[in-house]
C-alpha cells in the first residue's frame, strides 16, 4: 500500500505495479486518476488520518506500506501501523525528525560532528536573531523548524535584502508560529549550485541513485517565488554536469553518516531518505534532510530503477541492502511540472486539463498525475501541481526535447509550465556559476 497522492506516489506507485509480487492498493486525500488505473482498490481519506489508514491496511490484508509525504510520518504512522503488526518500509516518527524537527536536525550533525554543516542557531528573540544574522554580514537562510511544503525558507539576496526585511520574516515565523514552533532557525547562506541526492536506507546501509537537480522558484531565470518544485533533471551518468564523481561521492558519505548515527540514536532509520546539498568551493553543505523521496526527484530516478522495487524494499526490511545491487537505466531525465495558473500565489481552481495519454507515452517520455480531482472524465486543477510529464532519453537535451513533445498533449486555458528546466542555456549558466566560484 502506498499512502499519498501526488505525482510522486504514483511513481512510486508505477514501480511498485512493475515489481514480479504486488498487489496495489493506495490512500489518498484527492483522486489521482493515474494512481487509481493502477490499484486493486483504493481509499480516499487524508494520509495524517492515521487511524482511517490503519484500518484500511489492516481490512485489506496488507503486508507492506510506503509513505510517500511527510506529514503522515510526522503523525506517526509507521509507529501505528508496526503497532498494528504491519511492516513499513518508511521512518519512524522518531527517525522522521530527521525532517520534520531542523533545530533537532542540527544538534544531530553538530554532536556527531557529521561534515558538511552550516553555521545555525535556533532563536524565539527577534533581538537576539539580530545580532546573529548581524554576524554573519546579513548573508542567512531563514527558515521555520517545522514543515511548511518546502514554501518556509527564505534566502538574502533571493527573497529579502539586508537586515530590517530579514527581520520582518523573522518575526512573522515566530508571531505566527510557521511551521509549528513560535522560534526560527536561521543559518548562514550556503553559496553554489544545489543538488539532490536521494536513497535507500536500511538502517545501516544505503543505496544511493543518481543526482538530481530540482527547481524551487516558480518562473523561468529562477525567478519569481519559491513552489513544492516546478521540476528536475538528471543526466546518464548519474551526476550533475557541475557535479564530479568525487562530490557525489562525499554528499552519499553524508547520508551514508546521518544513517549510521540515526541508529546510534535508537531510530533506525528504514527506508527512503534524501539530502538536499549545496555544492560549494568546499563540497557539499547539508541544507536539509528528508525522509522520503523527493517531489519532483523521484519522477527522475524511479522510472529508471531495473531492480524490482519490492525486492529492495524486502532488504530494507531485512537489513540486507549491503547485499543488493541497483540497476539503473542509464538515461537521463527532464521533468517538468503542469500546475494551476496562480500556483503559489492564488491558484485556479476546479480548471479543466485536457491530456492525451497516448500521445505522451508515444513520444517516450512518462506522465504522473499530481494534485488533481476527477470529474465527468475531467482532469481538474486542485490549489497544488497538476501533473508531471518525465522525458526520457539518452541524453539530457535529447530528453529535453522530448519532454518538450509531450508537454504539447496537455492543453487548458489556465495552466503554466516552467520550460528553461533541463535546457542547455540553463544548464550553463549552472556550470559557469560554479565554474566562476572554483575561479577556473
Amino acid at each position: 500500500m502506498v499512502v499519498g497522492g501526488g505525482a510522486r506516489e504514483h511513481a512510486m506507485c508505477d514501480a511498485v505495479y512493475r515489481s514480479n509480487d504486488a498487489e496495489l492498493y493506495s490512500v489518498m486525500s484527492s483522486l489521482n486518476p493515474g494512481i487509481q488505473l493502477l490499484a486493486k482498490d483504493f481509499l480516499k481519506e487524508k494520509e495524517t488520518n492515521v487511524e482511517k489508514v490503519v484500518e484500511f491496511a489492516q481490512e485489506k490484508e496488507i503486508d507492506l506500506v510506503i509513505v510517500g509525504p511527510e506529514a503522515p510520518l510526522e503523525a506517526g504512522i509507521v509507529n501505528e501501523l508496526s503497532k498494528a503488526g504491519i511492516k513499513a518500509c518508511s521512518p519512524t516518527k522518531e527517525a522522521a525528525r530527521i525532517e520534520t524537527d531542523k533545530e533537532w536536525m542540527r544538534n544531530l550533525l553538530k554532536k556527531y560532528k557529521i561534515p558538511g554543516q552550516l553555521k545555525c542557531e535556533t532563536f524565539t528573540d527577534v533581538e537576539k536573531a539580530r545580532r546573529f544574522i548581524e554576524n554573519l554580514n546579513g548573508e542567512v537562510a531563514i527558515k521555520p523548524i517545522g514543515l511548511t511544503g518546502g514554501k518556509g525558507v527564505r534566502v538574502s539576496g533571493d527573497h529579502f535584502n539586508g537586515m530590517d526585511e530579514a527581520l520582518v520574516y523573522v518575526k512573522e515565523v515566530i508571531d505566527k508560529q510557521i511551521g509549528g514552533k513560535a522560534k526560527v532557525l536561521i543559518e548562514e547562506k550556503a553559496i553554489g549550485e544545489e543538488f539532490t541526492l536521494q536513497a535507500f536506507s536500511d538502517g545501516e546501509t544505503i543505496l544511493p541513485f543518481p543526482a538530481v537537480q530540482d527547481h524551487k522558484r516558480l518562473l523561468p531565470g529562477d525567478k519569481g517565488v519559491n513552489t513544492g518544485g516546478m521540476g528536475s533533471y538528471s543526466c546518464e551518468n548519474g551526476l550533475l554536469p557541475f557535479l564530479t564523481r568525487s562530490d557525489y561521492e562525499e554528499g552519499a558519505a553524508i547520508l551514508q553518516k546521518i544513517v549510521e548515527v540515526l541508529n546510534k540514536e535508537g531510530c533506525k532509520y528504514i527506508g527512503p531518505i534524501y539530502g538536499q546539498f549545496m555544492l560549494t568551493v568546499d563540497g557539499p553543505k547539508i541544507i536539509e534532510i528528508n525522509a522520503r523521496f523527493g517531489d519532483p526527484e523521484a519522477m527522475n530516478v524511479l522510472p529508471l530503477l531495473e531492480t524490482d522495487f519490492i525486492d529492495i524494499c524486502k532488504g530494507m526490511l531485512n537489513g540486507n541492502l549491503n547485499s543488493k545491487k541497483m540497476q539503473m537505466k542509464k538515461k537521463s531525465t527532464v521533468c517538468k511540472y503542469v500546475v494551476p495558473e496562480g500556483y503559489a500565489v492564488k491558484s485556479m481552481v476546479g480548471e479543466k486539463v485536457f491530456v492525451d495519454e497516448n500521445s505522451i507515452k508515444n513520444t517516450g517520455s512518462q506522465l504522473f498525475y499530481a494534485s488533481v480531482n476527477k470529474a465527468n472524465d475531467y482532469v481538474l486543477t486542485t490549489t497544488s501541481r497538476s501533473l508531471a510529464v518525465i522525458g526520457i532519453s539518452d541524453t539530457l537535451s535529447s530528453a529535453e526535447n522530448i519532454c518538450e513533445q509531450a508537454l504539447n498533449h496537455v492543453e487548458g486555458d489556465h495552466i503554466f509550465i516552467r520550460h528553461d528546466i533541463g535546457t542547455s542555456e540553463l544548464v550553463e549558466k549552472r556550470v559557469k556559476h560554479m565554474n566562476e566560484l572554483r575561479g577556473i
